[in-house]
């Protein structure tokens, strides 16, 4: 077991490692802007993703805004159990955050997507969406890209395809971009 545990820590590093510093700097620039310019941002994912977005929105909502003394306007997708199981039940799963942006979403927004896979069919939808009506993209992806990366305008590739380690780096993206405003860094991007 420690041999493995060992092997675990060191391919978490790598992962770490590969993080694209300049490309996170980009995603905090991007989301500093959506600030200053009171637009929503939003954030999609599935699974252990909807989680880390959850999170992220919490963060960036609560202990970033409380850090700056003005509001981010961030929602996640995932939280309203109630809509996407309408949607999904009566037109397709493909399409939760696909009808919710079309409610909601306005040009100069920010949509945040993350998946290891980038294949979700229902990030890839809402992406696409995003893209042709004018919004501003990231995604948090794995190594394998997917769909996600190469539709976003900002691609943040996580060099791996374990999931529970791109995962991990991935809510690491999600916290440094939060402490960048709640730590009032000189320049935070």
């Amino acid at each position: 077991m420690q041999s493995w545990l060992s092997r675990y820590v060191e391919a978490q590093h790598r992962a770490l490692d590969s993080i694209p510093l300049e490309a996170v700097q980009r995603a905090i620039e991007t989301v500093r802007r959506a600030w200053e310019e009171d637009r929503q941002i939003f954030v999609i994912g599935n699974g252990g993703n909807a989680a880390s977005g959850s999170h992220f929105a919490t963060d960036l909502g609560k202990g970033s805004s409380d850090a700056l003394g003005k509001r981010f306007r961030v929602i996640t997708l995932a939280d309203n159990v109630a809509w996407l199981t309408a949607i999904g039940n009566d037109y397709s799963f493909d399409d939760v955050f696909l009808r919710p942006l079309q409610n909601y979403a306005r040009p100069g927004d920010v949509l945040i997507a993350s998946s290891v896979s980038g294949n979700s069919p229902n990030l890839v939808r809402a992406m696409e969406w995003a893209r042709d009506n004018d919004l501003r993209t990231i995604a948090f992806v794995g190594a394998k890209k997917g769909g996600l990366g190469a539709i976003a305008e900002q691609p943040i590739v996580v060099a791996d395809t374990h999931y529970g380690r791109v995962e991990d780096v991935q809510m690491t993206l999600y916290h440094m971009i939060c402490y960048a405003f709640m730590e009032k860094t000189e320049e935070p991007a």
